[in-house]
């Protein structure tokens, strides 16, 4: 596994105990509304015949309804070795091993030999990264088309729930931190790489927002 700090080594094994929970729950409930959103934003960009890439993919259903719809294919990347086994196993249950591939590590680290997709989602990623500035100008250097992302709004609920999880994280000895970045800072680094917000919605914690390139 490919790791670049301590966080992103906590973060993989966070989220490797997560791992079947995220399956279950998408097959018990489908995608939540957050991704919902998600998507009718992406109908604005026409996504039938894209390739795709998932940065901090879980357990992949996002982009596997996505190629269900019409996507080509679709490269999911994530720290945690449970959340693509999990990946993996639905992909194949639903035919689309064919068309998936699955990298395990750190996005910023494994970017440096990864080709360009049309269309690049970060849904409930930024949050976890420290550096999101960092990480958006790299997902927008292999990035064509159009890129997405559901983060958290910058209120006051999000952030004591952000802090509430933070407290509970240092207490049990991890070093993982999730994080509310201010969105006019996220929307001008995309902007400022030729990309137009085209699409924009929310939950009470979740901002959805859509950026096609110029």
């Amino acid at each position: 596994m490919l790791e670049c700090c301590g966080h992103a080594k906590a973060a993989g094994g966070l989220f490797s105990r997560l791992a079947r929970y995220y399956r279950l729950r998408y097959q018990i409930f489908g995608l939540e509304q957050s991704q919902r959103q998600l998507v009718a934003g992406l109908d604005k960009v026409s996504y039938q015949g894209a390739s795709l890439l998932e940065i901090g993919c879980g357990v992949g259903f996002l982009h596997q309804w996505l190629l269900h719809q019409g996507a080509s294919q679709a490269v999911g990347v994530d720290l945690s070795p449970s959340m693509l086994a999990e990946a993996e196993k639905l992909a194949g249950k639903q035919g689309l091993a064919d068309r998936v591939r699955y990298l395990q590590g750190d996005f910023l680290v494994l970017s440096k030999d990864m080709a360009p997709a049309d269309i690049t989602l970060l849904d409930k990623v930024i949050c976890c990264y420290p550096d999101a500035k960092s990480l958006l100008e790299c997902a927008l250097s292999r990035t064509s088309k159009a890129i997405a992302l559901t983060y958290p709004r910058d209120i006051a609920l999000t952030r004591l729930g952000v802090n509430v999880m933070n407290r509970v994280l240092t207490w049990r000895g991890s070093e993982f931190r999730t994080f509310v970045h201010d969105p006019k800072k996220i929307e001008n680094w995309i902007t400022r790489h030729g990309f137009h917000k085209c699409y924009q919605n929310h939950t009470l914690t979740w901002l959805t927002q859509v950026f096609a390139a110029d």
